[in-house]
């Protein structure tokens, strides 16, 4: 039962921020927080990476679909739930990429990296050491 309810809620709220950045793009719908923070010079430029922007939103959204999905049946998802995992912990290693350390290290990113880092491979771990065919929550 734990395990299906841990599925459940990082789901739902990877479904919230692929929401709020699929159909809000990069200005976001504002459900974190403010949308002023960006000031386009090159309309032409932001409408591109925008577009972009919402295609990330869209494929986080997909993942918090197959996490939410797979709350609900373990043993059919489990290997698709490890990759999600394996792919939220890739994800965090890009932020790391950066190189830029103060913000890496601020509080408004720093528990998402701790969560990609730390908590999805746990979790895959977790769905790793659940055998296909038993209850979920019986590890």
């Amino acid at each position: 039962m734990a395990l299906r309810l841990v599925l459940m809620l990082a789901g739902a709220i990877i479904i919230y921020l692929g929401l709020d950045l699929g159909l809000g793009g990069m200005r976001t719908l504002g459900w974190q927080g403010s949308t002023d923070f960006i000031t386009v010079t090159d309309p032409a430029r932001f409408a591109v990476q925008d577009n972009h922007a919402r295609f990330v939103g869209g494929v986080w959204l997909g993942v918090g679909l197959v996490l939410l999905a797979g709350s609900f049946a373990v043993a059919h998802f489990r290997t698709a739930l490890i990759a999600m995992c394996a792919l939220v912990f890739v994800g965090g290693l890009m932020r790391i990429a950066s190189g830029d350390t103060d913000t890496i290290l601020a509080m408004q990113v720093l528990p998402s990296l701790l969560a990609e880092l730390v908590l999805f491979p746990a979790l895959g771990f977790w769905l790793f050491r659940t055998q296909p065919g038993t209850r979920a929550d019986a590890r």
